[in-house]
């Protein structure tokens, strides 16, 4: 969809890509409120085997072993505790990641296909004959490297930051403390989060890149050779953080990339 043209807080004219809303309404146009559930059932699935993941890992390797950070004392002595907690962590997230993949990858060519209007991937079964047989094994891991590399930033930086934040700038006699410090670090992972975006970002383009769907191929997007081509691509275009806002989405000055 071609974006609008608007002002900004400054009153300079700018062009604005549609909004998530925009985007939604137009979906139950052309297709019906139905339309705005493609892909769900095999996120479902991913989501559901990935949660099973991680309980079955916790049962073979329970945390019960580790000692955890409990107060401000220890916290400034305990990163080594830290440390081995987001180690435990991160095995089991990307075990439950790389399992579930698969599914994550077909989930987004159900939804891709809305834009050439095709019918390539319908149903999980079939999805995974198509996918083994025109692309064999690695094409049911395209794009795992750069959610994973988000997944191990994500879980360090939130992980320590809140750790060093709850055990050197929140004092204990602050009122507050023990309030702050229970929030800090679903505020980290919130702020983490948006810096961790391009990975998730560039491994849902390679998902969907050159797989024989319109929207993964020219015009709607070139082809890459590999996620660190899709990277450097989108950085050049400035489009690394592209759709992370639902609602106020300006147009890059060097943007030309089709696919929006």
């Amino acid at each position: 969809m071609p974006p609008t043209l608007g002002t900004n807080v400054l009153g300079r004219k700018v062009l604005y890509l549609p909004s998530f809303f925009t985007y939604a309404k137009y979906i139950v146009q052309v297709d019906g409120k139905i339309g705005l559930f493609r892909g769900l059932s095999p996120r479902l699935m991913s989501n559901a085997l990935s949660t099973v993941t991680r309980g079955s890992m916790k049962k073979v390797f329970p945390p019960d072993e580790m000692e955890q950070v409990s107060n401000k004392d220890d916290m400034k002595t305990s990163l080594k505790k830290v440390v081995k907690e987001t180690s435990y962590e991160m095995m089991m997230q990307c075990v439950s990641r790389m399992l579930a993949h698969p599914l994550h990858v077909i989930s987004m060519r159900c939804m891709v296909q809305f834009v050439g209007r095709e019918a390539k991937y319908s149903g999980v079964l079939s999805s995974i004959g198509k996918i083994f047989k025109e692309e064999g094994l690695l094409g049911f891991f395209v794009g795992l490297i750069p959610h994973l590399l988000g997944d191990v930033v994500f879980l360090w930086g939130c992980n320590l930051l809140a750790h060093f934040i709850n055990a050197y700038l929140v004092d204990d006699s602050f009122s507050q403390a023990l309030a702050i410090r229970s929030y800090t670090k679903f505020v980290m992972g919130i702020a983490v989060s948006m810096l961790t975006y391009p990975f998730l970002l560039v491994g849902d383009l390679m998902a969907v890149n050159n797989c024989g769907l319109r929207a993964g191929l020219p015009p709607y997007s070139p082809v890459f050779k590999s996620w660190i081509h899709c990277w450097k691509y989108l950085s050049v275009q400035g489009q690394l953080f592209r759709g992370s806002s639902l609602l106020f989405r300006r147009v890059s000055s060097g943007s030309c990339f089709a696919l929006e």
